[in-house]
């Protein structure tokens, strides 16, 4: 990814993006994922060119009043990873910068690469988690 990419990546997230921790099945632990909402699908369709994420539609229940709307999200671990080292010098908003720091230092510590967690390491875990959240 290019500078002015990761630059103008930033600008969205800042803006209208997420970075968090989010369960992709009910019962395994969060993951790092990146988000971005937007009505306007030719912004969105431009960013997985750069960096990867899928784009998905919400249903609009309402035509006449709202607009179509889209999200999308980067939930791959190496992904999201590779996303993050490139826009994190530049993202403005601190509570996004700070968020995206914790994780690329200390999520890999607190997560084994095999899903089994020892009593010790589900309390990193968890602490880890709970840090996070309260960013």
């Amino acid at each position: 990814m290019k500078e002015w990419e990761a630059s103008y990546i930033v600008g969205i997230i800042d803006g209208e993006g997420s970075i968090s921790l989010t369960r992709m099945h009910d019962k395994e632990h969060r993951r790092p994922c990146i988000s971005i909402a937007s009505t306007d699908l030719e912004l969105l369709l431009y960013i997985p060119k750069v960096t990867s994420g899928v784009i998905n539609t919400k249903r609009n229940y309402k035509p006449d009043w709202h607009k179509d709307s889209y999200t999308l999200t980067i939930k791959k671990k190496e992904d999201v990873f590779h996303t993050l080292e490139n826009i994190a010098p530049f993202l403005r908003v601190n509570k996004k910068r700070n968020r995206a720091v914790w994780i690329l230092e200390n999520y890999n510590n607190v997560t084994p690469r095999n899903g089994k967690y020892s009593v010790e390491t589900l309390k990193k875990k968890i602490r880890f988690e709970e840090y996070f959240f309260k960013m």
